[in-house]
């Protein structure tokens, strides 16, 4: 009997590694999509259960479905409070699909290939190399290694640099390690939630607590390629790679702008900045510049902000973060290239450089498609939550934009959105999370040769 037993699962087990290489090798990206959507019902049948709620009864599936989508997708949205609603186990359940989610559809598509042959393959190589933008194929086994182990030790310094404040706050050793250790995982892999009832608010003015989230979401949002980068060449900037340059300095120019413009219109309103001192405000300003690369988190009550101000964080969380990190919206290389191009026009230069290099015309393209298609997304999105709650498109917009680009800032109004609007944000949570990334490498890869070339003219333009 035991050798029987142990014969069909032996052959049960080829069948399903048959199946995914099959699949691996016919649509790649099919796996990497399903592979995500796999975890994040495994995580909503967690939620489900009684234990994962205080109440001890299990969450509507609603409920269960979209903090699943939120956690996994990083975006840290949610319809029930996080601190109060779910227990102990389902915040650790929280936790578990924030890290998961993390490290990157590409990526957890490329574990799932090697767990079940027990080598990356060709086709696994090729994932996990769409994810961490690298072309010698022959070192993604030992990077997705250091994937996780930079991740985890990014994860941990942050929790132990946020653990004495926690202590200063009057809180247990144990409060303090969990709440410094949750901070620290939803901090760098841009999630946004927060284990306690009030979040951030009541610490606008706290470098202790603001300063280590800040670093921890910027760091989190420069994507592994240019964190990889980076270590490899500590000292040596000259041999940073043109992507790094690129997302760096944009990103920290977005950060700036927001800090100053956030900070101007933001100065004397008595809902947000206008009861706090002058050094508060700039904490605060900063903190909000930082937040719209996809962190989510916040000192200050989003929904009291003017409609200027979330005019301007709709601008920066569609942009979002870098390539292949922890970030959503359409990443800041490709805002950076699309005005680079137009620099180039307007100059009348021939070729689009930057730092010394020249970028080809076909990332050109593939930056405006990525963001025609993104808008479209949102667009789409935003017309259907228009006419399922009836409430006004600024806040529908900064709502459809925040699930988008996994942010999770939110006007206040996500609790209260009848179910259709909420599978609506599932839905846009899971392709802002999954789909411009796939779309984007399948664009890539689909470069053609033709023989013959069409005689060229030129249509009109403006």
């Amino acid at each position: 009997m035991t050798s029987l037993a142990t014969s069909r699962v032996s052959s049960s087990f080829r069948t399903t590694r048959g199946v995914i290489d099959r699949v691996a090798r016919h649509s790649p990206a099919r796996l990497a999509v399903a592979s995500f959507a796999g975890v994040i019902v495994v995580f909503t049948i967690l939620l489900c259960t009684p234990w994962a709620a205080r109440s001890g009864r299990g969450a509507p599936f609603v409920d269960a479905l979209f903090t699943a989508t939120s956690a996994v997708c990083v975006t840290g949205l949610t319809v029930v409070d996080t601190g109060t609603y779910w227990s102990t186990a389902g915040q650790v359940v929280i936790l578990l699909g924030i890290k998961v989610g993390g490290l990157g559809v590409m990526t957890l598509a490329s574990i799932l290939g090697l767990a079940v042959s027990r080598r990356l393959g060709l086709t696994q190589r090729m994932l996990a190399a769409t994810e961490v933008k690298t072309s010698r194929l022959g070192e993604v086994g030992s990077l997705l290694r250091v994937v996780i182990v930079t991740s985890t030790a990014i994860e941990l310094l942050l929790a132990v640099w946020l653990f004495p404040r926690f202590l200063l706050l009057h809180q247990g050793v144990g409060s303090a390690a969990w709440h410094s250790v949750f901070y620290g995982v939803s901090a760098f892999n841009n999630a946004g939630f927060v284990p306690t009832a009030d979040g951030l608010a009541g610490h606008a003015g706290d470098w202790g607590l603001c300063l280590p989230i800040a670093f921890g979401v910027f760091v989190g949002s420069l994507g592994f390629p240019v964190i990889l980068n980076l270590m490899r060449n500590r000292r040596r900037v000259d041999r940073w790679s043109l992507h790094a340059k690129l997302t760096i300095t944009t990103g920290l120019a977005l950060v700036a702008a927001g800090a100053v413009l956030f900070l101007a219109f933001e100065w004397g309103n008595p809902g947000t900045f206008g009861p706090l001192g002058v050094g508060d405000k700039v904490i605060a300003a900063v903190f909000q510049g930082v937040m719209p690369r996809s962190g989510g988190f916040s000192t200050v009550d989003v929904g009291s902000m003017h409609e200027t101000s979330w005019l301007i964080g709709d601008a920066l969380m569609f942009v979002g973060g870098g390539s292949a990190s922890t970030a959503g919206g359409i990443k800041v290389t490709t805002l950076a290239v699309m005005l680079l191009a137009i620099r180039a026009e307007a100059r009348g230069d021939r070729d689009i450089e930057a730092f010394d290099r020249r970028i080809p015309p076909d990332t050109v393209r593939l930056a405006i498609a990525v963001t025609f298609i993104g808008a479209t997304i949102v667009l789409v999105s935003s017309l259907l939550l228009l006419e399922i709650t009836g409430l006004t498109l600024d806040r529908v917009l900064y709502e459809a934009i925040s699930a988008f680009a996994t942010v999770g800032l939110s006007t206040g109004i996500t609790p209260g959105l009848p179910e259709p609007a909420k599978y609506v944000l599932v839905a846009l949570m899971f392709v802002g999370r999954t789909g411009t990334m796939t779309l984007a490498a399948a664009l890539a890869l689909r470069s053609r040769r033709r023989v013959i070339r069409m005689p060229e003219e030129r249509p009109i333009i403006g």
